[in-house]
C-alpha cells in the first residue's frame, strides 16, 4: 500500500475544546488512483498500529488475502495523537519548535473520525462499501456510522463497544499512573521522555488483551526445578521494550488512552439506544468469546438494539488479541460481505 500525507489547512476544533489551525493527516491507500465507483474498504487501526495494515493485519490485509488492496480500494488513515500520524503531541508545535508534549488538544474518538473524513472528502471517495476496525478502530467506525449515516454500506464492529466501560478505564488510569512515576515523563524535555513508564504502562496493557488460559498456554514455565517463574516476566518486559522500539513515545501513548476513555456514542445525542437507532448502515457485530475488555455479552446488547444487525462470536484463548490471531474464523464472517 501507499503512504500520503495531506497537509490540511483550516481550523480544526477539537471536541473537548483548542483547535489547529494547520495539521499533516498520514494516510494508506491502495497503489492507485481512487476510482469513482469501486469497491471501497476503510479499515480503522487498533490503539498502537499505524495506517498501513498490511504491517499490523498481515493476515487480513494484502496480496490475495481477504482484503486484497489489488481488488478492492483499501483505506486507513493514522489517528490523532499517533506518533504514526504527524498530528499529535509527539509532532511540533509552529509557535515553539518543540514537541506539544502534554500542550497538545485533549483527544476524542469523535475527533479521529473527523480528521479521517477530511481524509475520505479528499479523495473525493462519496460512498464506502465496508468499513471495520479492532479495538479503538470499533469505536472509530461506531461513531462514524452515526456521524455520516448515508456514507458507510456495511460497518463492522469487532471487539468493540458502544462505550467504555469503568474496567477498561480502570486500566487506562493504571497505565497513566505508570507514565507519571516516570520523572522524565512529567519533565516534558525530550520526547524520549517518560520511556520507562511506557514499557510498563504496555505490560499493564497487555494483562487486559490476553486471558489466564492464553498466558498459561503460551508461556508455561519447563517442568524443571525452576526456583523462580520469569517466562512471563520476561515476555512482558519484552513486549514493553518492543513497543519502544517501534519509536511509539509516552506522550502519544497518555493521549490515546484517553482517547479510549472519551467514548460514548450516547453523549450529546439523548442516549445509546438514540444514538444507534441513527445508524442507516448494514452492521455486523463480532465479539470474541474470552475478551476481558469487550466481553460478548456487551457486544450482544448492542446487536440487539441495532435489530438489522447480525451477530457472531470468535471462539478463541487469546482475549482481546484474538482479532489478530483466529484469522480462519474472521475470514469466514467477513467474506460475503464482500460478496
Amino acid at each position: 500500500m501507499k503512504r500520503h500525507v495531506l497537509h490540511h489547512t483550516g481550523r480544526f476544533e477539537f471536541e473537548s475544546g483548542g483547535f489547529l489551525d494547520s495539521m499533516d493527516l498520514v494516510y494508506h491507500t491502495s497503489d492507485r488512483e481512487y476510482t469513482p465507483g469501486e469497491k471501497v474498504v476503510w479499515v480503522c487501526h487498533a490503539l498502537t498500529g499505524n495506517s498501513n495494515p498490511e504491517d499490523w493485519w498481515p493476515t487480513m490485509v494484502g496480496k490475495g488475502l481477504l482484503f486484497d488492496p489489488d481488488e478492492v480500494y483499501v483505506v486507513c488513515v493514522s489517528t490523532l495523537c499517533s506518533p504514526y500520524g504527524e498530528c499529535g503531541p509527539a509532532t511540533l508545535n509552529p509557535a515553539t519548535g518543540k514537541p506539544y508534549f502534554l500542550d497538545f488538544p485533549k483527544t476524542t474518538v469523535r475527533d479521529i473520525v473527523a480528521a479521517n473524513i477530511l481524509v475520505r472528502k479528499h479523495l473525493g471517495i462519496e460512498k464506502i462499501d465496508l468499513m471495520l476496525g479492532p479495538s479503538i478502530g470499533g469505536f472509530q467506525t461506531l461513531e462514524w456510522v452515526i456521524m455520516e449515516p448515508d456514507v458507510v454500506d456495511q460497518a463492522v464492529f469487532l471487539a468493540t463497544a458502544v462505550r467504555g466501560t469503568p474496567y477498561m478505564t480502570a486500566f487506562n488510569e493504571s497505565q497513566r499512573m505508570a507514565l507519571l512515576a516516570d520523572p522524565t515523563f512529567k519533565a516534558a524535555e525530550d520526547i524520549h521522555g517518560g520511556e520507562a513508564g511506557l514499557k510498563c504502562a504496555r505490560s499493564i496493557a497487555l494483562i487486559s488483551y490476553r486471558t489466564f488460559m492464553g498466558y498459561n498456554l503460551t508461556q508455561a514455565e519447563p517442568e524443571d526445578d525452576t526456583l523462580f517463574a520469569d517466562r512471563a516476566a520476561s515476555y512482558q518486559r519484552y513486549q514493553g521494550q518492543k513497543l519502544v522500539n517501534r519509536d511509539f513515545d509516552a506522550y502519544s501513548y497518555w493521549y490515546l488512552t484517553y482517547s479510549l476513555d472519551s467514548m460514548n456514542v450516547g453523549r450529546g445525542r439523548g442516549g445509546i439506544k438514540k444514538a444507534l437507532e441513527l445508524i442507516k448502515s448494514k452492521c455486523t457485530v463480532i465479539s470474541i468469546t474470552s475478551d476481558q475488555l469487550f466481553p460478548p455479552e456487551q457486544l450482544r446488547e448492542t446487536a440487539e438494539i441495532l435489530s438489522h444487525a447480525a451477530y457472531y462470536e470468535i471462539n478463541s484463548f487469546f482475549g482481546h488479541d484474538g482479532f489478530l490471531i483466529e484469522n480462519d474464523q474472521l475470514t469466514a464472517i467477513l467474506k460475503p460481505l464482500l460478496s
